[in-house]
């Protein structure tokens, strides 16, 4: 199948599902997730295919949500989504929520290989894989205090790092430099920018030479274990919380340009580096 969004390429029992909008720094417009959906479901569909890695072409892996990118205005304006508070809800469960959760649960091992800028969206779709390698100069960030709100939409951050660190990072809009986010546990390991791809492709390789069941049984095993300490609840009920933040934001537009400013003076305070 041809995709606008995504290059997709096999080697052997490994499938590289790469993100294809470098002129954008990857942005995940929704045609890009839908498109994501729908490959990582035909992946585990394909009994050629045992390990999932998910790659960003260019020098970043995501910059986040696209939100005004030609084709992501083109494509609001043949589907818009309903109108109001309950199109938003509607739209961030779809895109987000949902898929996340679909795509945490794919039975194959999955890995994101993660270089540059992942913010926000790109952190969700990296945390949703199984583990994650990064380049020495890959940069996390879960938020943006520009768009006024320490909350996100898939909160799953608490379970990579731990709810103090989660805090912390959260109520500041801080970066998670790659060394600090593998001390937190956030990813796997990192490697040498140069060496990313080659580095991720032998890991993937050398699980795709496990059994396939044992793989899927584990997975299943310690995905079900994390649910029952409440991950799934957990995400979720965070979920609505963060559909009441946005709801207050767009109903009261005095707040929302306040909280432009607080950015502004977070930005001359610290330095904008987003």
């Amino acid at each position: 199948m041809a995709y606008e969004t995504l290059k997709l390429a096999q080697d052997g029992a490994v499938l590289t599902l790469t993100v294809n909008r470098p002129e954008v720094l990857n942005a995940q417009s929704r045609v890009m997730l839908e498109e994501f959906d729908r490959a990582l479901m035909d992946a585990m569909a394909d009994d050629t295919v045992m390990v999932v890695i998910v790659a960003g072409a260019g020098a970043h892996f995501s910059a986040g949500h696209d939100i005004g990118s030609p084709q992501e205005r083109a494509d609001r304006e043949r589907r818009p989504w309903p109108a109001g508070i309950s199109g938003e809800y509607l739209r961030a469960w779809n895109l987000y929520i949902d898929t996340g959760f679909r795509w945490r649960d794919c039975p194959k091992p999955t890995i994101a290989q993660v270089q540059g800028y992942c913010i926000m969206g790109g952190l969700m779709l990296a945390s949703a894989c199984d583990l994650i390698i990064a380049s020495d100069d890959a940069k996390f960030c879960d938020r943006t205090v520009r768009w006024g709100g320490a909350h996100v939409q898939y909160a799953s951050l608490a379970w990579d790092i731990g709810v103090r660190k989660a805090k912390e990072y959260l109520f500041t809009g801080d970066w998670i430099s790659a060394d600090e986010a593998c001390r937190l546990g956030l990813v796997n390991r990192v490697v040498r920018r140069d060496d990313l791809e080659q580095e991720t492709m032998a890991l993937a390789q050398r699980i795709a030479m496990q059994d396939p069941f044992a793989l899927r049984m584990a997975k299943f095993s310690l995905n079900q274990m994390q649910d029952e300490m409440g991950y799934r609840s957990g995400v979720t009920g965070a979920f609505q919380t963060y559909a009441v933040t946005r709801a207050y934001r767009l109903e009261d537009g005095e707040q929302t340009l306040a909280g432009a400013g607080r950015a502004r003076q977070r930005d001359e305070a610290f330095g904008d580096n987003r």
